[in-house]
């Protein structure tokens, strides 16, 4: 019965829900709402490429490492192939060199850390979370 299921658009297959309250960043002028913020909360920008494999698997990876503890930790999503203007303006910006996928950590207007590529996955985000 699941095979025909699947044969004929049902699945059962359980769609994971994320902990991580994405929004999108696809637009230089939220780079100001985004310092702005990052003065009362720490606040993380995601730059991911829809082409790379490596940015699909670090992705995912990056969402297992949220708990429902860090529901409320603010996560901009940035698509690096649809935006680049964005991406070359959160480097100068925060004046970190580009690379992909790149996690982002602002705090005080500042990124106070940054990874890329499988790096990302071992940061401690609590010890930027107050």
């Amino acid at each position: 019965m699941s095979l025909l299921n699947t044969l004929f658009g049902r699945s059962e297959k359980k769609e994971e829900l994320s902990n991580v309250n994405w929004l999108p960043l696809n637009s230089i002028d939220q780079l100001v709402s985004i310092k702005e913020l990052s003065k009362s909360e720490t606040v993380l920008i995601f730059k991911h490429s829809t082409r790379c494999g490596i940015s699909r698997m670090v992705i995912k990876q990056f969402e297992k490492m949220f708990d429902e503890s860090m529901r409320s930790i603010k996560v901009y999503y940035l698509d690096l192939l649809n935006y680049r203007d964005v991406s070359n303006e959160v480097g100068y910006t925060f004046q970190v060199l580009h690379e992909s996928p790149q996690l982002l950590i602002i705090k005080n207007e500042v990124a106070v850390a940054n990874a890329s590529h499988y790096d990302i996955t071992q940061i401690d985000i609590s010890k930027f979370i107050e």
